[in-house]
C-alpha cells in the first residue's frame, strides 16, 4: 500500500472543559496539502474554540497538535484587533513578513471595499473584518483557517471571495452559516458535535443528508437499549425468586444497562422558531408610488413604485451602500420620502430585527432581555409562558436566564434578539441580516418559520441559499437609486438578470495609497453557471418527466366518464391537482429554457 501523505496540520484527542461541561471530548481534525474542508455543528458547539486551537492560538487542556514545520498558517477570527496599527495597509502587511507584495495588498484591500489608508480607531465591526480578511489572504499561505468569512460582506465581495479562494493553492478549513459558500467550495465535512468530530469524504452539499442518517442510526440504536432495558426489567421483576447467583449477574448487567442509557450523550433539542400574530389585518399592506429620497447630491431611491400583499415575502438585495435599509425605512414608515407617497395598511404591527446586535446591553440578564425587567412572564402569541421555557424553545438553558448578555456567543446573541423580535405580536416581520452568525439547524427552522408566517414579511440579505428558499420575489438595487423586482428567489432572479450583484462603484473613488509600483490589475472575472443554476439544470429534466408521468396518470383517470357521477369530490380533487401540477410543469419548463439559455451564453462567451 502506498504510504499517505503527511498532514500539514493535525490535532488529535483533543479535550477542553470548561467548568462542568465536557466542550471537546477527544475532537480530531486534519489537513494534507490543498485539501479544502467546512467545519460544521451547531451554535455553541465548539467549532471556533477548536479553530483556535488549530491556530495555535488556544492550549486544550489535553491532547496533541502537529504543524509541518514552515507551513503558513493563517487565522481569520470572528472579532480581529487593530489595535496599535496606524492604518489599515499597516495592519495587512504586518502579517506578511518579508518581501511582501505590494501591489497585492492593494488588489485586496480594493477588493474588499478599503483603501488601505482607514484608521482602525475609526472602522466598523465589517470593515475590520474586511481587513482581517486581506491580512489572512495576503501572503498565499499554506493553510487558511477562516472563521465565518462570509459575515459582513455583500453579495459582490462574497462572490468575489469564493473565486479568490477557488483559486489558491492553500489548504481551507472553513467555519460559515452560508450554505451556497460551503457547497461552492468544500471538499470534505468535519461535523462537531457533542464534544467529538466526524469526517465525510465529501462536501457540504451531502452533510445534511448524512447527518440526518447518523442521527437516525443513533435512534433507533438507543430504541433498541430501551427495549432491551424493559425486557430485563421485566425479567427482574417476576424471575428474581430462584438461582441467586445467575440473579446476581442479571442483576448486574441491568444496571450496566441503565449506566449505559444514563451517559449516552442526548441530542441537543432544536430550536422551536414561531411568531406572535398580531391581527391579520388587510390584504394591502404597503402601497408605495413614485417614492424617492436622496442624501445631499445622491440619490438612494428613485421613482419607486410597489404593492406589497399580505403574504409576500420580499428579498431585498444589492451591494453595501445601495440604500437597502433606507428602502425599507421609507416602506415602512419609518421615514418620510422626499417626494411620492406610501400607504400602509390598517393594523400593520411591525416586528424588526436589526443587524446591529450591539442594540443588546452586554450587562443585562438574558431573562430581563425578554421579560422587559419585570417578572418571569413573556408574552408570546397572546399567552402568558414562563421564561425559562422560553428561552428552551431557543437552546438557552435554564441557568442562562440569570447570565448577562455580555458572556453569550455571536451565534447566541443572534438567538436572543430573535427570540425578542419573534415573541412581539405581529403581522409584518422586518429582518435585516437575519442569518448572520446563526447556526445551520437554526437556519432552517427560521426558514420554516417565516415559510408559514402567515403575515408579510420584508428581507434583506446576502445569503443567496436563503433567498432561494424564502423569497417570493427579489428587490434588486440596479444602482443610481433604481430598484427592480423580480419574482422568485435570488437564483430566479440572476436567471432573469442575466447576472447577480455588481459592486457599488462610489462617486469619488478614494486616493489609493502610493506603493512602489503600478498596482497589480486583476483579469475580469469570467461569468460562469452557479452551482445552484448548475444544480436545476441536473435535476429539472427529470422533475419534467415525472411531472408528465402524474399528469398523464390524471388525465387517464379523468377520461373516465363515470367518475364524476361515481365520486364528485374525488373528482374534483383530481381536476385540482391536475390544474396544479400542469402549473408546475410550465414553471419548470420556463426555468430551465432560461437557465439553458444563460448557460449557453456564459460559455459561448
Amino acid at each position: 500500500m502506498p504510504r499517505m501523505a503527511t498532514p500539514l496540520l493535525f490535532l488529535r484527542d483533543i479535550h477542553l472543559d470548561f467548568g462542568d461541561t465536557a466542550l471537546l471530548d477527544g475532537a480530531e481534525l486534519s489537513v494534507g496539502r490543498g485539501e479544502r474542508l467546512c467545519l460544521v455543528g451547531r451554535n455553541g458547539s465548539g467549532k471556533s474554540t477548536l479553530l483556535k486551537i488549530a491556530a495555535g492560538l488556544m492550549e486544550p487542556d489535553s491532547g496533541t497538535r502537529f504543524a509541518q514545520p514552515g507551513a503558513t498558517i493563517r487565522y481569520l477570527p470572528q472579532e480581529p484587533s487593530l489595535a496599535g496599527f496606524a492604518s489599515t495597509r499597516d495592519y495587512v502587511e504586518a502579517g506578511l513578513g518579508e518581501g511582501y507584495d505590494s501591489n497585492r495588498t492593494h488588489y485586496l484591500l480594493g477588493e474588499l471595499g478599503l483603501t488601505g489608508a482607514e484608521e482602525p480607531s475609526r472602522l466598523s465591526g465589517g470593515e475590520a473584518r474586511r481587513a482581517a480578511l486581506a491580512r489572512a489572504l495576503a501572503p498565499s499561505p499554506d493553510i487558511l483557517l477562516l472563521d465565518e468569512p462570509t459575515n459582513h460582506l455583500d453579495l459582490p465581495a462574497i462572490e468575489w471571495l469564493e473565486g479568490e479562494l477557488g483559486g489558491m493553492n492553500a489548504a481551507l478549513i472553513l467555519i460559515s452559516h452560508d450554505r451556497r459558500f460551503l457547497q461552492n467550495l468544500s471538499r470534505a465535512t468535519i461535523w462537531l458535535d457533542r464534544g467529538q468530530t466526524r469526517r465525510l469524504e465529501q462536501g457540504f452539499a451531502a452533510y445534511e443528508t448524512w447527518r440526518d442518517d447518523v442521527l437516525a442510526q443513533e435512534e433507533l440504536e438507543r430504541h433498541k437499549l430501551d427495549r432491551k432495558i424493559a425486557m430485563e426489567l421485566d425479567w427482574v421483576r417476576y424471575g428474581v425468586s430462584g438461582r441467586r447467583k445467575r440473579n446476581q449477574g442479571r442483576l448486574a448487567k441491568l444496571g450496566a444497562l441503565r449506566r449505559g442509557r444514563r451517559e449516552q450523550l442526548q441530542v441537543t433539542g432544536q430550536v422551536k422558531l414561531s411568531a406572535a400574530e398580531g391581527e391579520e389585518g388587510g390584504t394591502r399592506v404597503i402601497e408605495a408610488k413614485k417614492i424617492s429620497k436622496s442624501y445631499g447630491e445622491r440619490c438612494i431611491v428613485r421613482d419607486f413604485s410597489i404593492r406589497i400583499l399580505r403574504g409576500d415575502r420580499i428579498g431585498i438585495v444589492g451591494p453595501n451602500g445601495a440604500g437597502k435599509t433606507t428602502l425599507i425605512n421609507l416602506l415602512t414608515g419609518r421615514l418620510a420620502p422626499d417626494s411620492g407617497n406610501v400607504k400602509l395598511g390598517a393594523g400593520l404591527a411591525i416586528a424588526a430585527l436589526d443587524q446591529n446586535r450591539a442594540t443588546l446591553d452586554p450587562e443585562t440578564l438574558l431573562g430581563a432581555v425578554l421579560t422587559g425587567g419585570s417578572g418571569d412572564i413573556v408574552h408570546v402569541g397572546g399567552q402568558a409562558r414562563h421564561v425559562v421555557s422560553y428561552m428552551k424553545d431557543f437552546l438557552f438553558t435554564p441557568q442562562q436566564a440569570r447570565t448577562p448578555v455580555r458572556v453569550l456567543s455571536g451565534g447566541e446573541r443572534a438567538r436572543l434578539l430573535l427570540a425578542k423580535v419573534l415573541a412581539a405580536p405581529s403581522n409584518l416581520l422586518v429582518l435585516d441580516e437575519p442569518t448572520n452568525d446563526l447556526d445551520l439547524e437554526t437556519l432552517d427552522l427560521l426558514e420554516e418559520m417565516i415559510a408559514n408566517y402567515p403575515g408579510t414579511a420584508l428581507i434583506v440579505s446576502h445569503d443567496r441559499d436563503f433567498l432561494d428558499r424564502v423569497a417570493t420575489s427579489v428587490l434588486m438595487a440596479e444602482g443610481d437609486g433604481r430598484f427592480v423586482e423580480y419574482a422568485g428567489g435570488y437564483s430566479d432572479m440572476v436567471a432573469q438578470r442575466g447576472q447577480g450583484v455588481e459592486a457599488r462603484q462610489p462617486e469619488e473613488a478614494a486616493k489609493p495609497v502610493a506603493v512602489a509600483s503600478e498596482p497589480r490589475k486583476p483579469a475580469p472575472r469570467r461569468r460562469k453557471v452557479s452551482f445552484a443554476d448548475k444544480h436545476a439544470l441536473e435535476t429539472l429534466p427529470g422533475r419534467i418527466a415525472a411531472l408528465e408521468a402524474q399528469i398523464g396518470e390524471l388525465q387517464t383517470k379523468l377520461s373516465d366518464g363515470a367518475l364524476y357521477a361515481r365520486d364528485p369530490t374525488g373528482f374534483a380533487a383530481i381536476s385540482e391537482q391536475l390544474g396544479a401540477l400542469q402549473a408546475e410543469l410550465i414553471q419548470s419548463e420556463e426555468r430551465w429554457l432560461r437557465l439553458e439559455m444563460s448557460r449557453e451564453e456564459i460559455e459561448g462567451a
